[in-house]
């Protein structure tokens, strides 16, 4: 009997964690539009549907983002969503970026309120 309950509530445990990873389409749109635009340095694309705050970014800090990040983005990836939480009343995705050349895999944020972006982090 104990087993049984066990591997019921293992059952139930698994299928709320694959549940729960559904990828949300809305943000993964964003996020590969996002890191498209830092990839061929798009500063128009990356700014267009953010929040004013957002939009506020100055066009030499993007450019900073662009040097770092760039060339690498320019290459062939893969985007993963790894999950969500809500803070501050926004709804935050985290994405891995892996690289199909190998190499270190980089973690994405994704900020969003209201259908507009509030900040985008790439480490």
């Amino acid at each position: 009997m104990n087993k049984f309950i066990l591997s019921l509530a293992t059952a139930c445990f698994f299928s709320v964690s694959v549940f729960a990873m559904e990828t949300p389409t809305t943000y993964q749109a964003e996020t590969t539009k996002l890191v498209s635009a830092i990839a061929y340095n798009d500063y128009e694309a990356f700014v267009a549907d953010g929040n004013a705050a957002f939009q506020a970014l100055k066009r030499d800090q993007f450019e900073g983002v662009v040097s770092q990040l760039g060339s690498k983005l320019n290459g062939e990836y893969d985007i993963a969503y790894l999950g969500d939480l809500n803070q501050r009343s926004y709804q935050v995705t985290l994405w891995r970026i892996r690289f199909k050349s190998g190499g270190d895999d980089l973690l994405a944020t994704l900020s969003m309120k209201d259908g507009k972006v509030g900040g985008f982090w790439i480490k």
